[in-house]
């Protein structure tokens, strides 16, 4: 099969001709019909995040079950598909409780540890696939449905973790990047007054379209004081921040009114302070959240099926292109997501 091959970090793409894969005991082989081409992934290839090399990376993917192995009974030949990134042993206390992400066991990442998407075919352990609904438009927009097992479930489960409510205003820091637009989505289309703040201007017009009632440009303006303003001087109930530098947390933290919930997720991951008195007085949570479990997953894609919510993608490139596609990632070019297909 062909597959782009990292053999290196910091080092280009290699389309190669590698083996086909074989499906073992427990495992199934899916044909890769488009594989999304994320941040995550970008910080493994540009070498900021360790991973074992030569590696097929990608895990965002829209795929097809095409030959299965022994013992294998939760998937048949012909199933739609995509991959669960989180190499969990699921069977531990928190695999059983459908916290997945919290694995005791947890063995990696898919396309970091183990080969990924970046290839016409994926080997993986039955588990590590999930079985997609009925009712997706994955012949016609197969990207859309691979990109979405990451960029509308983590923003679905952020809905989840900050208990947003119809009516409570939301910002979401890092607005413009390929998460931050759609937690922009799935907070409208959680009935909240939703605002973007983000340092990109370029990017407001479709934060705008996906949902955002106002705009923060925080390259230009004082962040706190601009949400205080827009709030009537009472806060935001809800700040998201998927920028994670020290400036952002503490924006954010210092953005929220009573009973005010800050949810911090990827990004930079950095250290910050907070006032105590700002949280005792007003009660404020500080959350984190990472990942998603499959159900979260079947979750999101329920939506899709009801159209309630689609992802948004705007760089598709084959394969072959899978070099030019990382360079706009890197540069933060994209709007929305990108994606390859194959």
């Amino acid at each position: 099969m062909k597959a782009m091959v990292l053999d290196a970090p910091k080092t280009p793409f290699i389309l190669k001709d590698v083996p086909d894969p074989v499906a073992g005991p427990g495992e199934a082989v899916a044909k890769v019909y488009a594989c999304g081409s994320g941040l995550t992934i970008q910080h493994w290839k540009a070498g900021r995040t360790p991973a074992t090399f030569p590696r097929i990376i990608g895990h965002e993917i829209c795929a097809e079950i095409v030959e299965i192995g022994e013992g294998v009974d939760g998937l048949s030949i012909g199933d739609i598909v995509t991959s669960y990134f989180y190499m969990n042993c699921g069977h531990c206390k928190y695999c059983r409780a459908n916290l997945q992400p919290h694995c005791e066991n947890h063995g990696g990442y898919v396309g970091k540890e183990i080969d990924g998407g970046y290839a016409e075919y994926i080997k993986l352990p039955e588990r590590w696939f999930v079985k997609l609904p009925d009712g997706l438009d994955w012949e016609n927009q197969p990207a859309h449905v691979g990109v979405a097992v990451d960029a509308l479930a983590t923003p679905y489960k952020v809905l989840k973790r900050a208990r947003i409510k119809p009516g409570e205003t939301v910002a979401v820091f890092g607005a413009g990047g390929g998460l931050g637009i759609h937690q922009l989505m799935l907070a409208k289309w959680a009935n909240a007054r939703v605002i973007a703040v983000d340092t990109k201007a370029n990017k407001f017009d479709t934060c705008k379209e996906v949902g955002a009632d106002e705009v923060v440009d925080a390259s230009k303006e004082n962040v706190v004081e601009a949400l205080m303003d827009l709030t009537g001087g009472k806060g935001v109930d809800v700040a998201v921040d998927y920028v994670s530098a020290k400036v952002t947390l503490e924006q954010s933290v210092q953005s929220l009114g009573k009973h005010g919930r800050m949810v911090t997720l990827g990004g930079a991951g950095e250290t910050f302070e907070i006032e105590a008195k700002h949280l005792l007085t007003n009660e404020i949570d500080v959350l984190g959240s990472r990942y998603v479990s499959p159900l979260e997953i079947l979750e999101t894609y329920d939506l899709m099926v009801r159209k309630e919510v689609w992802p948004i993608v705007t760089e598709i490139r084959p394969l072959e292109e899978a070099e030019i596609v990382h360079d706009l990632v890197e540069k933060g070019e994209v709007i929305g997501r990108a994606a390859l297909v194959i």
